[in-house]
């Protein structure tokens, strides 16, 4: 099986440098384009998983519009909950000492009233398995997750081959990475750099 994990398209706040999580902003206009472009390339999907946030059903639709019956929301696809930094860059947080922790911890640490990384890394692993079960039984050949940059990231630091840490999964957005499914849920990838 053919899997392919595409970030959203740019939103506002993304273009901010902001910490975009619960967050439910659109995609910018001139990125339905760009993403329609890259859906043809791609070609058809037997099936679409996606985030349930707006900038991920767009971006689905923009991709793979055609295929409208074809997509499915999954809530725990959601992208991390940024907690007291939703919504701000790192100018606004320069200073803020729990900032500060948070930065010296490389990422580790919960971002205050927000989500623990670890579980967040959990939630997302737990429905991509859940996704792959299906795509299994259904015996499809080529499918889709329309998610978040940190949503890959978790799937692929767990998942994916050659054996990378969470951040070197990293992507832009309408970027993301294709690969091939062994052993039922583990891919072997590479980048997709211009999509």
């Amino acid at each position: 099986m053919r899997v392919y994990f595409i970030r959203h398209g740019a939103t506002k706040g993304n273009l901010e440098h902001r910490y975009v999580g619960r967050t439910d902003e659109g995609i910018l206009d001139k990125e339905w384009n760009t993403l329609r472009m890259t859906g043809e390339e791609l070609g058809q999907m037997d099936y679409v998983f996606v985030s349930p946030y707006l900038r991920c059903i767009q971006s689905a639709k923009a991709l793979f519009g055609r295929e409208e019956a074809k997509l499915e929301v999954i809530e725990d696809f959601r992208e991390m909950d940024f907690g007291a930094f939703e919504y701000k860059n790192y100018r606004e947080l320069n200073g803020n000492p729990d900032y500060q922790r948070f930065i010296d911890s490389g990422g580790t640490i919960a971002f205050p009233e927000g989500e623990e990384p670890k579980a967040f890394k959990e939630r997302c692993q737990r429905a991509y398995e859940q996704c792959m079960e299906k795509a299994q039984a259904q015996e499809w050949e080529k499918v889709a997750f329309v998610v978040h940059g940190g949503t890959i990231m978790a799937i692929l630091e767990k998942y994916g081959i050659p054996k990378q840490e969470y951040f070197d999964y990293q992507v832009g957005n309408g970027q993301g990475f294709m690969g091939e499914v062994i052993e039922g849920k583990y891919i072997q990838h590479q980048k997709i750099n211009v999509l």
